[in-house]
């Protein structure tokens, strides 16, 4: 399951947003440090592909595929030296997948702003700077134990210095982890370190109702601005946490025209859920039987041996082929009598790299 975890200065809106994406009633007062201890939600992926599916022969459930949401307390400057609530909180981050950082770009004279004027750079850059912060006592600590092996002649130890002092270099220039990644072999052994700067970032900028419709505004603009120069394929997803409370209160069918009536297309679930997958490189497959139609999250190239140990580790084992089908064709064609009848089912094998939208039915042996 993919998690992510919402961070940002105190009072910017991420536990008004976590409310809101996971209809929870988790604190949301003016003022710093209300959320103590990490709240988890786990909410369904967004996707109109799976009711269509669920519609040609109607099984019994429909499952879809989730994400899990954890509300971290406030960062505040100072955090990755024990100030607020400091390393506390820099550690349930160093647990998700990815991380929505959430920047406040509204006005509002009614709730405070720790560092009491509102620029979206500043809060950008001090954020960042604690998660830098952290990841480079984290490599200092490290990098002294590997140095003092690498002088005793051990070779793999030598390599873990020239890595580690590529990090040292990236962070003490303003930049991320990330940057010192040559290769996958360098990947896996940061991710070992459970580096704060090495995990994936999207932007949510909490705007007024105003902006929110517009789609953008000053303050959004430089905030695409700093985080462009940070992360060079930086996304920014624009939301209104106001106008999200007052859409999770609503039933779902009213939602649309509420939606609509605001000018915006989507939820900001929706837009942060899509915007979590495109940025880890993430897609969709489906399983379709008699008891349930069911979406599944993948990883953009992978093969369908792979897909199948996401059902069970059993089908990835003794994977022999798997029956493929495009959604759309599956659903033209009424279901798979109808697929089956006119030749549309598709037997691929080992090495076949599963598509966003696929169905697949798994032939195994074990």
């Amino acid at each position: 399951m993919l998690r992510i975890g919402i961070v940002g200065l105190p009072n910017v809106g991420k536990s008004t947003l976590f409310n809101a994406l996971t209809a929870a009633k988790v604190p949301a007062e003016n003022y710093p440090f209300c959320t103590v201890d990490p709240n988890v939600g786990v909410v369904a992926v967004p996707d109109p592909r799976l009711l269509r599916i669920w519609e040609v022969t109607k099984p019994k459930k429909m499952v879809p595929t989730t994400v899990e949401f954890v509300d971290i307390a406030g960062l505040v400057k100072g955090a990755s030296r024990g100030e607020g609530l400091g390393n506390q909180f820099l550690g349930h981050i160093r647990e998700v997948d990815a991380i929505a950082h959430v920047v406040r770009c509204f006005e509002d004279p009614d709730v405070a702003h720790v560092e009491q004027t509102l620029d979206p750079v500043r809060d950008h850059d001090v954020v960042t700077a604690e998660l830098a912060l952290a990841d480079l006592a984290t490599v200092e600590r490290r990098l002294d134990k590997e140095q003092r092996a690498a002088r005793s002649g051990d070779r793999e130890a030598a390599e873990d210095v020239a890595l580690l002092e590529r990090v040292v270099a990236a962070l003490d220039s303003g930049g991320g982890a990330r940057d010192a990644i040559r290769s996958p072999e360098d990947r896996k052994a940061l991710r070992q370190l459970g580096l704060l700067t090495v995990k994936p970032i999207l932007y949510a900028a909490n705007v007024d109702e105003q902006t929110l419709a517009r789609g953008t505004g000053p303050a959004v603009e430089a905030l695409e601005r700093a985080a462009a120069a940070h992360h060079e394929e930086a996304e920014v997803v624009v939301f209104s946490g106001k106008f999200e409370a007052e859409l999770a209160e609503l039933p779902e069918g009213d939602r649309a025209e509420f939606l609509a009536a605001a000018g915006v297309a989507e939820s900001g679930l929706d837009r942060l859920v899509h915007a979590g997958y495109h940025l880890l490189g993430l897609a969709t497959f489906f399983t379709v039987g008699d008891n349930e139609c069911r979406a599944w999250t993948f990883h953009r190239g992978w093969t369908a041996p792979e897909c199948a140990g996401e059902v069970h580790t059993d089908m990835q084992r003794g994977f022999i082929r798997s029956e493929t089908i495009h959604w759309e064709t599956y659903v033209a064609a009424g279901g798979y009598k109808g697929a089956r009848e006119h030749g549309l089912l598709r037997s691929e094998g080992r090495e076949y790299l599963v598509q966003d939208g696929d169905i697949l039915l798994f032939r195994f042996s074990v």
